[in-house]
């Protein structure tokens, strides 16, 4: 009887202790949300050649609006905004935090995306970030626990990566990037620690060319200062919604996703801005703004993904 009674507290002890944690794994999520300024600055660290040549520090900035645009009780969205100037806003990268989710699309190479499946236990009372490019196409994924400990919050996990913006067109000495992130939230807002490893994968073999260091500050600034961001999402969130929505039709076959980013002298996302542009707003959230982002992704997605065009 004893036994029972002890097994009975722990497991309502455990219980409870689940609760806090998720509790405060939220919090730490929605704390991300806000008007930043941000300094991106990377720096290449070491090589395994000792003839390899450093390339130069990279360092830029930004005032970037991140807002949540979906919640629900084991998922949250947060869109990033850039804004430049007085009236120009464009749409940046995007983060989806699911919890306990054993469904993953990991990178491979040339714009290759592999679908995997995550055991329960392997995520038991972890969040998956996946992170989306500007056009919603996938960048990378990965499940990590957010720890709370001595006054910090912060999660981290390894993903294979392409390369990032700053390098993909500059650079072809290696195809993959490791990405090993922290996301931590500090008392000025929160920070993108990375520790990146850049590699060649042929045939299934990685060889390491390279590692660097990327310290990214997101800095809280007047929310007055985002208020255009905000109007703008306001006008076209239900296009984006169109957008993810056809995404998901592709995510939800589970097959491998792999995109011919450049085609007939455009790339994808060039095209997806596009639409919206030349979409009257009225036809948002309809079918004839699917169908639209459907011929678009048809174009260069590499494969049979039964869209139905109308």
């Amino acid at each position: 009887m004893k036994n029972l009674l002890l097994i009975t507290l722990c497991l309502v002890h455990a219980s409870l202790f689940a609760q806090k944690s998720k509790k405060e794994d939220i919090a730490a999520i929605k704390a991300m949300c806000g008007c930043y300024e941000v300094a991106f600055n990377f720096a290449e660290t070491f090589a395994a050649d000792k003839d390899y040549e450093f390339h130069d520090n990279y360092r830029s900035g930004a005032l970037e609006y991140v807002l949540p645009i979906e919640e629900s009780k084991d998922k949250i969205v947060l869109q990033h905004l850039l804004v430049i100037g007085d009236s120009m806003i464009i749409k940046h990268w995007r983060q989806d935090w699911i919890f306990e989710n054993t469904d993953i699309y990991a990178f491979d190479k040339e714009n290759t995306w592999n679908y995997q499946t995550l055991s329960s236990e392997a995520v038991k009372g972890q969040w998956t970030q996946k992170v989306y490019q500007v056009d919603d196409s996938p960048r990378y994924e990965a499940s990590g626990s957010w720890i709370h400990a001595d006054g910090k919050h912060y999660w981290e996990t390894v993903a294979d990566a392409p390369l990032p913006r700053r390098e993909f067109s500059k650079r072809k000495d290696y195809n993959v990037m490791t990405r090993k992130n922290r996301q931590e939230i500090t008392d000025y807002g929160w920070v993108h620690e990375q520790d990146n490893k850049k590699v060649v994968r042929e045939a299934g073999k990685d060889t390491w060319l390279a590692s660097e260091k990327g310290w990214n500050t997101y800095t809280k600034t007047e929310e007055s200062r985002c208020e255009i961001a905000a109007d703008w999402w306001g006008e076209n969130k239900l296009f984006w919604a169109d957008v993810r929505a056809v995404w998901d039709e592709v995510f939800t076959q589970k097959k491998v996703v792999k995109i011919n980013m450049r085609l007939d002298g455009k790339v994808m996302f060039q095209r997806i801005f596009a639409l919206q542009d030349e979409l009257d707003k009225k036809d948002f959230n309809t079918e004839k703004s699917k169908s639209a982002i459907r011929k678009v992704l048809k174009m260069h997605l590499d494969g049979d993904y039964g869209f139905a065009m109308k």
